[in-house]
């Protein structure tokens, strides 16, 4: 999909009111926002970064503008956090942050600040196009090229009291942190499914094609079931941050798990030419095996077993 064609089919689908987390029908948002990512990755990973900072904005309290385009640049590296100052003309914030999704082409980012203190903070980036600087040209990978992600570099890009989000911490703190954390594994369960589309869309049936058509369906099927599930657990009880964080760890683990087998068996299955011959096909491998990366693996298995160990005493089953 062409920039001007995923602008013009982002503006259309954020349009529709996609059920906020532990509102009753968040099975509903998990299941929409795997179909974006069943149709397109790039569609889905632009989509549902608009529809994570929406659900952000309305556990504080706020609504977002109408008719604009929302990012979350959420991504922090160790010694690079960004500066909000205070000053006798206002408030600013100067500094780099990389993974800027959407660069160029959102109209408002909700970005994490971590001088003097983690802070969330809502930029106006059209007002502020004069302050802010993208450089996309570390970004060397096809997949997701039309996401335009870049760094942002922001020199006293303005901002007020009114565009800080919640109390220090409050961004990570909150169950809503983790509800959220389950809305990119969806991405990724659509992005599979729509490689086990192409699976089934083939004519081979000799039984080696066979078996790993059957595996990639089954596959398929746990992946709905995972976040059907999910999504039941969080209505039930929205505001349980513990459980929302050992939920969401285990779902993106599961998630990763079965996407993973569906990107192992594919080439498996029908050799190098859909990875070297079919474009729609190569790209939605590549973008998948790359979103997969927001996993963040064993790193996030420690965290879980940890918290486990943590909170057995809250557990029939430890």
């Amino acid at each position: 999909m062409k920039r001007p064609e995923l602008i013009s089919r982002l503006r259309t689908l954020v349009a529709e009111d996609l059920p906020l987390p532990g509102g009753g029908a968040t099975p509903l948002r998990h299941q929409r926002l795997m179909e974006i990512g069943r149709e397109d990755l790039t569609l889905a990973r632009l989509a549902e970064a608009h529809w994570d900072a929406v659900a952000i904005l309305a556990e504080a309290g706020r609504q977002p503008l109408a008719n604009k385009l929302y990012g979350v640049w959420a991504s922090e590296k160790p010694g690079e956090a960004l500066e909000l100052k205070s000053g006798a003309s206002g408030m600013t914030i100067s500094g780099s942050k990389m993974f800027c999704s959407g660069a160029g082409l959102v109209d408002r980012a909700l970005v994490t600040v971590g001088i003097p203190m983690n802070l969330l903070v809502e930029i106006d980036l059209r007002r502020n196009a004069a302050n802010t600087q993208f450089d996309g040209t570390a970004w060397k990978t096809r997949a997701f090229s039309e996401t335009n992600t870049s760094n942002a570099t922001f020199e006293d890009a303005t901002v007020t009291e009114a565009d800080v989000i919640g109390d220090p911490g409050w961004y990570t703190d909150r169950p809503g942190f983790w509800h959220g954390a389950c809305g990119p594994a969806a991405c990724w369960a659509g992005g599979a499914i729509g490689l086990v589309d192409f699976a089934m869309r083939q004519k081979r049936d000799d039984t080696h094609t066979l078996s790993h058509l059957g595996a990639m369906f089954a596959s398929s099927w746990g992946l709905k079931s995972y976040l059907d599930q999910a999504g039941r657990e969080i209505d039930a009880d929205p505001k349980d941050g513990d459980e929302a964080e050992i939920r969401a760890l285990s779902l993106r683990h599961l998630i990763e798990q079965l996407c993973t087998d569906v990107l192992r068996r594919i080439p498996r299955a029908f050799g190098p030419y859909p990875l070297a011959m079919d474009e729609p096909v190569s790209l939605r491998y590549q973008e998948l095996d790359l979103y997969l990366r927001q996993s963040h693996a064993e790193r996030d298995l420690d965290r879980l077993g940890t918290r486990l160990r943590q909170l057995k005493h809250r557990s029939q089953s430890f």
